[in-house]
């Protein structure tokens, strides 16, 4: 096939959730004539406990180095000769990717275009006006075009002086298609089955899904369960993920028979998990987890602790899920009331079935595939 530009995206590491995308970004690529070439390393220690590594068999996979620096893993991502002739290479803002600086500065000396993807900052700063988020903000300018994750993360970016004109907003999303067909495949006998293995009974569930870090607030989450238990008690939690923070998790359960963890889990088997659920409980950072919440029709319920994924855009709050005050009293009356008043849940879950939709990895890929031929000055399809 006679390609007419070439486009490389790297990735630090590849993760689970992300493959679809890539999968899917790739052929529709093909049909616009644009080579497309994914770059990825492995997880840095702290991630590899996350047990969320992806694989696309088509995909150049290197080995980054990584070089502990503080509390952060500084990154250096080798670029092989092979992929440098190319039109256009997307990178993820992060400053700690040294081997980005390397691509800016052959980008200002005739080397290919570059374009950043990202949030626009570091949203779990816990100082915006720092030097860190300062530097950040002048690199955001030193790219010729910015994928931007949200509407929020573009504002950030346009904020800081990169020009409106030269974003894409993708619309950040996973395989919500795929997540549905699950959904739908799950029988009630074996609905049925799950509950009465985990000990579940008829009781009201709320789950936990994502990675077990602390960014997610778990003490914040242990302590909120065990006040709604109290006023609702035939109430269970049940925690879907693994992290660094695994074994804090397992002792807290073990204390508690109400509560289980269940680990990582994918595909049919994450949706039967979260079918079990009325509500979706995580008082700490959201990000792509809100899709879970929406095509599976459990409310979400988070506080606005100021640490959140851009993704936290898709939250209409009391439309299609909950987000209280920063306060673990509010946090659980809010919980309570929900799983009491059955009208206002089935209100909540048809607020997610009707957004549900907007955000899929079909639409993300369209706007990835336009922002490409925007930057790289082709013409885009009819």
């Amino acid at each position: 096939m006679n390609f007419k530009k070439s486009v490389v995206v790297t990735q630090l590491r590849l993760t689970h959730y992300r493959s679809a995308f890539f999968e899917a970004l790739h052929l529709e690529l093909n049909t616009r004539g644009i080579r497309f070439s994914l770059l990825h390393g492995q997880p840095d220690p702290d991630d590899i406990d996350r047990h969320d590594q992806g694989k696309i068999e088509w995909a150049t996979r290197v080995k980054n180095r990584y070089c502990r620096f503080g509390k952060t893993y500084l990154a250096w991502q080798p670029f092989p000769s092979a992929l440098r002739n190319v039109d256009l290479i997307v990178i993820t803002q992060e400053n700690r990717i040294l081997s980005n600086y390397l691509r800016i500065l052959r980008r200002n000396t005739n080397g290919p275009k570059v374009a950043f993807w990202g949030h626009g900052a570091n949203l779990q700063s816990n100082n915006p006006n720092g030097l860190k988020e300062r530097f950040k903000r002048w690199t955001t300018r030193q790219v010729d075009w910015w994928f931007a994750y949200t509407q929020l993360s573009a504002d950030l970016i346009a904020a800081a002086g990169f020009p409106s004109n030269r974003i894409t907003v993708l619309n950040n999303a996973m395989d919500t298609a795929e997540l549905r067909r699950q959904l739908q495949s799950i029988t009630l006998e074996e609905e049925n089955a799950l509950r009465e293995s985990l000990g579940f009974g008829a009781g009201l569930v709320g789950v936990f899904v994502g990675s077990l870090y602390a960014g997610k607030r778990l003490d914040f989450l242990f302590a909120a369960a065990e006040k709604i238990r109290r006023d609702v008690p035939d109430f269970h939690l049940l925690i879907v993920g693994d992290g660094p923070e695994r074994d804090k998790v397992q002792a807290w359960c073990a204390a508690h028979p109400w509560v289980r963890s269940v680990g990582a889990r994918f595909g049919k088997e994450k949706a039967a998990y979260v079918s079990l659920a009325q509500v979706m409980l995580n008082p700490g950072v959201v990000g792509l987890g809100i899709l879970d919440a929406f095509v599976c029709g459990v409310p979400m319920l988070t506080t606005n602790c100021g640490m959140h994924g851009p993704e936290i855009a898709y939250l209409d709050n009391g439309c299609n899920g909950v987000m209280t005050e920063d306060d673990l009293k509010a946090y659980a009356d809010a919980c309570v009331r929900l799983l009491r008043d059955p009208e206002e849940l089935s209100r909540l879950r048809a607020g997610c079935a009707a957004i549900a939709d907007e955000y899929t990895v079909e639409n993300m890929v369209r706007r990835f595939a336009d922002g490409i031929e925007s930057v790289l000055g082709v013409s885009a399809q009819p």
